[in-house]
């Protein structure tokens, strides 16, 4: 390390980024590289004991809180400040978070480890005055030293302003003046923030003007693993992967980035293994699409990493809403998580929810980036308890669906039947040589049969290519009876929708919002124009079928009163379905799904039944696609 970050040949300074992963990697870089004899940090004495025991219990994730004493003001009574001190003065707290990203915690544990002197060299103060500041991202550690880092935000770096910010500064220089007696080389860590005017006031040998102050005792505390995003200056989630790093030995140099993508793969498999085969296909494709995008909003927000709102509002606009909401959950999670046996505190932004349920103001002793609300709007799942109630709730005997749901279904079986009329017409063309007109279109193939000839040769559509009024969707073949178990026929509402009968999954088991419940085809038959029919599922005419798909070709080709059936699946009909279609004079026309987008197939296989068409005037706020 260069002279720049030296204040005198035997005190080191490294400037650092309270909260990030990056500068704690670096403090351990250097005090790996160099011998240090002592290490100084920002921090009062009276945290020393229980900081340096809650390190102890790292990866636990804790914090030491310490209360603060009320700020007593003499003044003239009146009306309006008696109702003032009815109403009390909110309890405020500063505190440390025991966090393994932030630098001072990082090197308090490796000087623990080492057995090297610490000393907290802070001013003792009745009431913290945090100072938060916007500073460029870490992430450039990666390419640039931390001195060359630290002079290029120097000239940015505001004066402190006078008072306790600028006292403490002058009590830390003349704290390190005598640790400088003592010990031959020592490390102090600092924010980024502070260093210059620590500097200054060592180098001209500011005498403090203040003492320290007589303080309450701290206090131990575990935080709520659910709050841990408001704690932690990284992601809970990164951090967990810096700990799982650091206990393997592995490679931690670039987790800031590589954590991120690690966290969209962890967030897919429990997508995915929620929804099942409702879920979208999160394909390389998109995930690489998703991190473009990401990278993006990053540089519009003048970072070089991103921070949660960004990967939420990504991941919503690639991927969807319940993808957006799987990260916002493992982006919380912190698998190092360990229960301690110290009180559970509820963390928020700038305030906390003490064990005895009392609300009281927080400020972090290391305060990074200004945290602040930004608002997402997504549909969330609905808890447990609400789902029970819903299902005691729903009436059996009154189901209907939801019409924009009606109306994407039919548009995409109008869209089905034109693709099979088109494969129709293409069976029945005609080829002829060209005389006098094109026709339908040159005929390549043909064409390029008879090069030698000289001769071109065109299509010949016939007139009426025939009709459709029967459209059969297989989404999932060979389908699980016990995947599928709701079965039933639904009759058309307005005129201009099919008679439809199908079998799904339970929508029982899918609650989404009072009288809203959620299932997915497996498979369903389309009658358009409508007509009455018996119940596919109930009628003994088709009990000779042995699958459910069997029994939905059965029902179409003795409905239908066309020749032709349209089928779309994955794979082309069987010599069995085909002998089955056969029998009933029809023939099958393969539409397979590789013409159609897999999002918006899957979307369509997802639909919602409402318990009475009462529900429809709310439906919309509780309904949400994968």
């Amino acid at each position: 390390m260069s002279e720049f970050l030296q204040i005198s040949p035997r005190i080191t300074v490294l400037p650092v980024i309270h909260g990030s992963g990056d500068f704690a990697v670096e403090v351990r870089r250097l005090m790996l590289s160099r011998e240090f004899d002592c290490l100084a940090v920002p921090l009062p004495a009276s945290f020393q004991a229980d900081v340096e025991r809650a390190v102890g219990h790292l990866p636990g994730i804790t914090l030491v809180l310490q209360e603060e004493l009320p700020n007593y003001r003499v003044s003239d009574w009146s009306p309006e400040s008696e109702q003032r001190d009815d109403g009390g003065d909110e309890r405020t707290y500063s505190y440390v978070p025991i966090d393994p990203c932030q630098p001072v915690i990082a090197a308090l544990r490796f000087a623990l480890q080492e057995r090297m002197p610490r000393a907290f060299i802070d001013l003792e103060v009745e009431q913290y005055q945090p100072l938060g500041a916007v500073l460029p991202d870490p992430y450039a550690l990666k390419e640039v030293s931390s001195e060359t880092f630290a002079a290029a935000v120097l000239p940015m770096i505001p004066r402190l302003p006078a008072g306790q910010p600028l006292e403490r500064a002058v009590v830390m220089a003349r704290r390190l003046r005598d640790l400088e007696e003592r010990y031959q080389s020592i490390l102090f860590v600092c924010s980024l923030t502070d260093w210059p005017w620590i500097r200054e006031a060592y180098t001209e040998r500011h005498e403090p003007s203040l003492g320290d102050s007589v303080v309450e005792d701290t206090a131990l505390y575990r935080p709520d693993p659910n709050t841990l995003v408001f704690l932690l200056g990284e992601l809970p989630y990164i951090t967990g992967l810096y700990e799982r790093a650091r206990s393997q030995l592995d490679d931690d140099e670039n987790l800031s980035i590589d954590g991120v993508k690690e966290m969209l793969l962890a967030t897919r498999e429990r997508y995915e293994a929620e929804l099942k085969s409702r879920a979208r296909k999160i394909t390389p494709h998109l995930l690489s699409t998703c991190l473009k995008y990401i990278r993006n909003l990053s540089l519009v927000e003048r970072r070089l990493t991103p921070d949660l709102y960004t990967l939420i509002v990504a991941a919503r606009q690639i991927a969807g809403d319940q993808f957006a909401i799987h990260l916002a959950e493992t982006a919380r999670d912190y698998p190092e998580m360990e229960w301690l046996p110290y009180p559970e505190i509820k963390m928020g932004i700038g305030r906390g929810e003490l064990p005895d349920g009392e609300v009281a103001g927080l400020k972090s002793r290391l305060p990074g980036h200004p945290v602040v609300w930004r608002s997402c709007q997504l549909n969330r799942r609905p808890p447990k308890i609400d789902q029970q109630q819903w299902a005691m709730r729903w009436n059996p005997f009154r189901q209907c669906s939801w019409p924009p749901e009606d109306i994407a279904i039919e548009r995409f079986r109008t869209h089905v039947k034109d693709h099979a009329l088109s494969i129709l017409g293409n069976d029945l063309a005609l080829t002829e040589k060209f005389s006098t007109s094109l026709k339908d279109g040159l005929d390549i193939r043909e064409t390029l049969r008879n090069w030698h000839t000289g001769d071109l040769y065109v299509k010949v559509f016939p007139p009426n290519r025939g009709s459709l009024d029967c459209v059969l969707m297989l989404f999932d073949s060979p389908a699980d009876p016990r995947e599928y178990p709701w079965r039933i026929t639904w009759h058309a509402e307005p005129h201009d929708e099919s008679t439809l009968s199908f079998f799904a999954t339970s929508f029982q088991e899918e609650l989404v919002g009072p009288g809203i419940a959620l299932a997915s085809y497996g498979g369903a038959m389309f009658l358009f124009p409508p007509k009455p029919i018996r119940d596919v599922w109930r009628d003994a005419r088709f009990d000779f079928a042995d699958t459910l798909e069997e029994r939905l070709l059965a029902a179409a080709c003795y409905h239908s009163n066309e020749r032709h059936i349209a089928l779309l699946s994955d794979a082309p009909p069987g010599a069995g379905w085909r002998r089955l279609a056969k029998k009933y004079g029809k023939k099958l026309i393969h539409v397979p799904f590789a013409r159609f987008s897999q999002e918006t197939v899957q979307q369509l296989r997802m639909f919602h039944v409402l318990n009475g068409q009462e529900v429809r005037s709310y439906a919309e706020h509780f309904i949400r696609k994968a």
